[in-house]
């Protein structure tokens, strides 16, 4: 099915503020559970994993589920989607994603309008970050080239798996950055240190897309067929 533009701007702006949603609020309620950060952390992190599996599984048929204005860029710079729309797309994730952080604070009874006051800076943050948006971004274009059935789940697993290996716990989406930043929670983010982890998401996701576009790329029929394992 084909679904018109204000159809695919409604399912990117509620998948984002579902996911953002999640993200901050299992990040309050780990915090509320325990006072051991390895364990507040797994909770924020299978929350974060599951909801994508099921975000992407239900409104990836209308929008692509992008949720991730870096993702958004990536399929303007390929073409698959036109700049007017992208825009529109970046717009309504950003706006979805702080919805989702208001939310998630009104559930809980605390505070609604917040300012983060977490640092997270510094060349190993940033690197972390280059690292999960491109992770991220290869990942999504190669399960869209070798198993698209299976994406919601490999970009579920992938968040889940990037949230202990990252050292910024891979935030890898601008929209997320800004939406956290208006929480001073466990899952928040100084907003002086988000233009640092934007650009850097953005670097991530323009390397991962290059390297797909060159790694990915369809073969000729004169070409040996090459047998990958498990994607026969």
């Amino acid at each position: 099915m084909v679904f018109d533009l204000n159809r695919r701007l409604a399912a990117e702006t509620l998948g984002t503020a579902v996911l953002v949603a999640t993200v901050v609020g299992s990040g309050i309620m780990a915090d509320r559970l325990s006072d051991d950060v390895a364990v507040s952390l797994l909770g924020n992190t299978i929350r974060t994993g599951a909801i994508l599996v099921v975000l992407i599984s239900i409104l990836g048929p209308i929008s692509g589920a992008h949720f991730n204005p870096a993702v958004t860029m990536v399929f303007a710079a390929r073409r698959e989607i036109e700049i007017p729309e992208a825009t529109l797309y970046i717009l309504a994730q950003v706006l979805g994603g702080i919805a989702g952080t208001l939310i998630s604070h009104s559930m809980f009874e605390v505070e609604i309008f917040q300012i983060s006051e977490t640092v997270r800076t510094g060349a190993g943050q940033w690197i972390a970050e280059t690292v999960a948006t491109f992770g991220l971004v290869f990942t999504i274009l190669a399960g869209l080239r070798c198993r698209r059935e299976g994406i919601p789940w490999l970009v579920g697993l992938y968040i889940t798996a990037a949230y202990w290996f990252t050292a910024s716990t891979s935030f890898a989406n601008p929209a997320v950055a800004i939406a956290r930043a208006l929480s001073n929670t466990f899952s928040g983010i100084r907003p002086l240190d988000v233009p640092a982890f934007i650009v850097a998401e953005i670097l991530g996701a323009l390397v991962a897309a290059a390297l797909a576009g060159w790694m990915l790329v369809q073969r000729s029929a004169s070409a040996s067929p090459v047998t990958v394992t498990g994607t026969e």
